[in-house]
């Protein structure tokens, strides 16, 4: 089929300037090759560690205060003189008060139940 002879399907040596073009391709493609074999082994780390962690939503939130089995908790929150309340909210052992004072002014107070008093005082205005 072919006529030539064996010898001459043996490859030439390449020049110098050829060889050194050719060592250094090859030491390009060994490091990226090695980058990415390193990013791969990065990326399913991570994929196994989100496997593996608990998400938050099964474990149960902890109480934020302690109600005694016995009785239940009493406070009062004194708020200040002519405070209107337009909206309360409840947060862990806080409640906050929205509304306005006498002077119209929009505030929010914020309560601890656990200490028993006020902890903020915010005065709430538009820019």
């Amino acid at each position: 089929m072919s006529t030539r002879k064996p010898d001459e399907q043996e490859e030439k040596p390449l020049d110098p300037v050829m060889e050194n073009v050719r060592r250094k391709m090859i030491r390009l493609q060994l490091v990226s090759a090695g980058v990415m074999v390193v990013m791969l082994m990065v990326v399913l780390g991570a994929i196994v560690y989100k496997l593996t962690r608990p998400s938050d939503r099964d474990q149960p939130q902890p109480a934020a205060i302690a109600v005694p089995s016995d009785a239940p908790l009493a406070a009062i929150a004194v708020l200040p003189a002519g405070f209107v309340v337009s909206d309360v909210a409840l947060s862990g052992g806080q409640i906050l008060f929205y509304g306005a004072d006498t002077g119209g002014e929009s505030k929010a107070i914020v309560f601890d139940i656990a200490a028993g008093r006020i902890v903020a005082d915010i005065s709430v205005t538009a820019n």
